[in-house]
Formats: structure tokens, C-alpha cells, sequence
């Protein structure tokens, strides 16, 4: 601890032990509610900045010669953002670095233990649902396709149903049922936005139509 946190803790000591008994007035009870709340969010901003700082570094692993993040960096800067801001996003989004470097690795286990993390305790549902698909993702390379589409049951918030809806078409064709992989490719694309790039959708679906021919 600090001498200035000494100094503040010394204060606060000082004032509990001047007004700590009059409490049972409102006004002095307001004060404290509001200090206390002030205090709070000035610690939640901190812890911010701390886990902000530590992503940041995490990205600039990827800043090497060749491109690739340096494992044992990755590793050690990711278990200080799980170990000092647990839960949090930030924390949450290191882990799915994490997991990127570990497929690209051929680490497929390691990579779903990072990811299936997430998703049963997802910081947000964004973050839930991105690590939800890169595991159907991982597990489909793993040869999981039944496990992977599982996972995909289920609602998806608008904006991550085409996303969503192509993979399952992907894990379908893994799977051949090309059937249903085509119904799967057509709803990703109904639920793509007029300004989307349909590209490489509408090549998966022209190779299913040319299977069939």
C-alpha cells in the first residue's frame, strides 16, 4: 500500500471513528451512501484501466517480426487478466487470444477449454455468443460436428444469426446432409443486411446446387 492509500485509509479511520455513531441521521447516512458510491466507481474505473492496460499488451504480442503473438507472452498476460479481473470482458476477451493462438498452434483441447469457459459464464452475451460459435467452430474441427451443432441450438440475437446459421450449414455438409446444410445457408443470407457481402455464402451455395445437379 502506498503512503497516500496509508494517508486515506488514516482519514477515513479518522472520520468513522468522528461520525460513525451519529449514522442513524439521514443526512450524514445520505453522505456516506454517496461516498461510498463515489469510492466504488472510482475502483470500478481503476480496475478498468488496469485490465485495459493488460489487453493492450496482449495485442502487442502479435507485433513480432513474423506476425505471431509470442506464446509463453500470451499465456503469462492472459492468466494475470483471469487472475487479477476474473469475469470480466476484458478478461474474457484475452481468453479468446488465448484460444486463437492455441488452434492456430493445432492446440484444438486448449483452445475449447478457453472457450467453453466463456461460454458458461459469459461477461456479456455478445461475448457468450462469439465464443459460442468459434467452439462449434473448434469442435468441428475436432470431428464433433453432432456436439458442435448442439451448441448452435437455440435462438441468436439478430445480429449474429447469419453468422450463426452459416456455420450450422458448414457443420451440416461436414455432416452430408446437404439438405439441411442449403435451408441453413438460406436463412444466413435472409438474415444478412441488404449492404452485406453475400460472396462466400452464395459460393456454398452454388457448390450445394451443383451437388445436386
Amino acid at each position: 500500500m502506498s503512503s497516500t492509500e496509508d494517508e486515506q485509509l488514516a482519514d477515513l479511520k479518522d472520520w468513522w471513528t468522528r461520525n460513525g455513531k451519529p449514522l442513524v441521521t439521514g443526512g450524514l447516512l445520505a453522505l456516506v451512501i454517496v461516498f461510498g458510491w463515489q469510492a466504488y466507481h472510482k475502483y470500478q474505473s481503476n480496475q478498468s484501466q488496469g485490465a485495459s492496460v493488460l489487453y493492450q499488451q496482449l495485442l502487442e504480442t502479435t507485433l513480432t517480426p513474423d506476425g505471431k503473438p509470442d506464446a509463453a507472452r500470451v499465456a503469462d498476460l492472459a492468466g494475470k487478466l483471469n487472475s487479477e479481473f476474473s469475469g470480466s470482458a476484458y478478461a474474457q476477451y484475452g481468453s479468446l487470444f488465448v484460444a486463437k493462438v492455441a488452434v492456430d498452434s493445432g492446440k484444438l483441447d486448449d483452445a475449447a477449454a478457453e472457450l467453453k469457459a466463456i461460454v458458461e459464464k459469459p461477461a456479456n452475451p455478445a461475448l457468450g455468443e462469439i465464443a459460442r460459435q468459434r467452439l462449434a467452430q473448434v469442435l468441428g474441427a475436432q470431428n464433433k460436428a453432432e456436439d458442435a451443432l448442439k451448441l448452435l441450438d437455440g435462438d441468436a440475437d439478430k445480429a449474429f444469426l447469419a453468422t450463426r446459421e452459416e456455420l450450422k450449414g458448414d457443420l451440416l455438409v461436414q455432416l452430408g446432409r446437404t439438405d439441411d446444410a442449403n435451408k441453413a445457408y438460406q436463412k444466413a443470407k435472409a438474415a444478412l443486411s441488404d449492404e452485406a457481402a453475400v460472396g462466400g455464402l452464395q459460393i456454398k451455395l452454388d457448390d450445394l446446387a451443383k451437388g445436386d445437379a
